[in-house]
This record gives structure tokens, C-alpha cells and sequence, in this order.
């Protein structure tokens, strides 16, 4: 099966509207947005403070993708059973027709917190401020774009129109005291007319306003080496997903510690440039609390 953008999907469809694809639309659409008026007055920090890169992760974090078919059956549940297994930050991609105020009142409860939030690109820029409401409404500090569609794939000249709407994305977070970043999946290391969506994403966003979210899989999927970009890029890279990969030449996805990647060198060299957050992420888990306790005492060991 294909996506609609020719690409065989990441994942296997999720049920009814909980999937990423539903979720983000239905956000960039405002579906949801209505639950989010009112929003309390809130000064942000850019990111959260930088830990110290040699301590030990003092921070768990999850991207709520990974149990999404678990919310849709027990939202309270879940969110109980993720903080049992350690986590302690949250990344949202969807909101299961909760309102800002239920779901800081379920964090508060179980101890976690929610700096980050997937959010898809507005169909226009008129959209942004409406997302830009709704991060503060839950408390975020981050907002980030999670995915694309074809149309701003495909040439240097698709890559150069996204990273205009990106910058003019990072504008609106700005203006509402927020972060922006862009989070890649393989796609954007393919190589298209002499370079990659990725240089050319990096080179023509503003460094100081549009920062990176580095998923490592889909980094070391596409063959490219995550010590090597955040090298590339210091200070950019401010979060990052954490999956593991088999070996080569498949690297199929699994839970940390499970594969290949040295995320201890990974995960150190982004705290010394700037990497405030790291956020377990499966696409298509079996057992998906399982897997997010696998991941969380795998990250708990390094």
C-alpha cells in the first residue's frame, strides 16, 4: 500500500481519526481548536534549560504517537500506565477531543509535564496563530512539524517554498512566545538536484528561529550518521526521537537498546549542543506500552 504521495506509509493505519495523518489535519483544519479558547497568560522560555551533557537523563519523554491506539480506547489509562513506566514529558500529536484544561489537569496528576506538540503545516499561514493559541493553551513550549506532503517534496524548488512557510511558521511561534522546529523522516535526505531537502531546508530557514527536531531512525534509515548532523548544525538540533534499528541493509524499527544505534554518544553529543528534549517514539509497536517501557528503561540504563 501506498501514500498518497507514492511512498510506502512508515506504519500501519491506525484506527478511525488517530492517525497521524487525521490527527494533523484535523489540527490544521482548527477541529479541535475550539477547546483550546481561553488560554492562561504564560511567559515561555525558548527551550527548556540545557542539562549538563554528562549527567544522567534526568528526563523521559515520549511522543504520544506511539500509544495513539491505546488513547483511543483509555485516555486516562494510558496516561497513568506511561508515567508508571517512567516517562516524564510528554510530546502531543492530537488531543482526543480533550480541552487544554482536562488535559493539564491529568498532567498535573500523574507529575508530567508537555513542552512539545506535533502540529501539521496550515493549509495557509492564515492558520498559524490558531496553532500557536493552542500550544499555549496546553502549556507547550515547542511546536513542531512533523511531516509534509508531496507537493513540498520533489525539487530544490518544492524544499525552498516549505522552507518559506517554515520561517514564516517560526514568525508566529515567536510573536506567541513559542519555539518552532521541523522533525525529518528519510525523505528528506534523498538526493534531488545536487543536494537534499535537508540542506536545502537548513540553509534557507532562519538557524536562530527554525531549529531541528533529529528523529534518529529515520536518520540512520536514510544512511546518515546523527552524530555527523548535529555536528552539522550546532544548536539547532533541540529535540530528537529515539527508536532503534536493526542492522542493515532493513534497519527495522525497534524499541531502544533493541538495534544498533549508540544513543549514549548520540544523546551526549546533543546535550553539549544544545538538545533539551528526547522522546521514545515507535511508529507501529505490537504492544505499545510495552514498548514505551522497553524504550524508557533502556534510556533509564545508558
Amino acid at each position: 500500500m501506498k501514500d498518497d504521495d507514492g511512498r510506502a506509509p512508515d506504519l500501519m493505519p491506525p484506527p478511525a481519526v488517530h492517525s497521524r495523518r487525521a490527527v494533523l489535519q484535523a489540527l490544521a483544519a482548527g477541529m479541535v481548536g475550539a477547546a483550546f479558547a481561553g488560554r492562561p497568560p504564560r511567559a515561555h522560555a525558548a527551550v527548556a534549560d540545557r542539562p549538563a551533557p554528562s549527567a544522567p537523563l534526568e528526563r523521559i519523554g515520549l511522543q504520544l504517537y506511539t500509544v495513539r491506539r491505546a488513547l483511543a480506547a483509555d485516555v486516562e489509562g494510558t496516561i497513568a500506565a506511561v508515567a508508571r513506566a517512567g516517562v516524564t514529558e510528554l510530546e502531543f500529536a492530537g488531543y482526543y477531543d480533550k480541552d487544554a484544561a482536562w488535559w493539564r489537569a491529568l498532567l498535573r496528576q500523574h507529575g508530567l509535564s508537555a513542552p512539545a506538540s506535533h502540529e501539521a503545516l496550515p493549509p495557509t499561514d492564515a492558520g498559524w496563530s490558531a496553532i500557536m493559541d493552542r500550544a499555549n493553551a496546553m502549556g507547550h513550549q515547542l511546536v513542531i512539524v512533523p511531516s509534509v506532503t508531496a507537493d513540498y517534496r520533489g525539487s530544490r524548488a518544492s524544499w525552498q517554498r516549505l522552507a518559506e512557510r517554515l520561517n514564516t511558521g517560526a514568525a508566529h511561534a515567536r510573536a506567541a512566545g513559542l519555539s518552532f522546529a521541523y522533525h525529518n523522516h528519510d525523505y528528506e535526505f534523498t538526493p534531488i538536484d545536487g543536494t537534499t531537502g535537508y540542506e536545502v531546508l537548513t540553509a534557507n530557514t532562519d538557524p536562530s528561529a527554525v531549529k531541528l527536531e533529529l528523529d534518529i531512525y529515520w536518520a540512520v534509515k536514510a544512511g546518515h550518521d546523527p552524530l555527523a548532523i548535529i555536528a552539522r548544525w550546532p544548536g539547532r538540533v533541540v529535540a530528537c526521537h529515539v527508536k532503534d534499528a536493526g542492522p542493515p541493509p532493513d534497519r527495522v524499527m525497534t524499541e531502544v537498546g533493541a538495534g544498533t544505534i549508540d544513543f549514549k554518544s548520540i544523546l551526549a553529543a546533543g546535550r553539549a549542543s544544545g538538545l533539551a528534549h528526547w522522546f521514545i517514539e515507535h511508529d507501529n509497536p505490537s504492544d505499545p506500552l510495552a514498548s514505551v517501557r522497553a524504550s524508557a528503561a533502556a534510556l533509564k540504563a545508558l
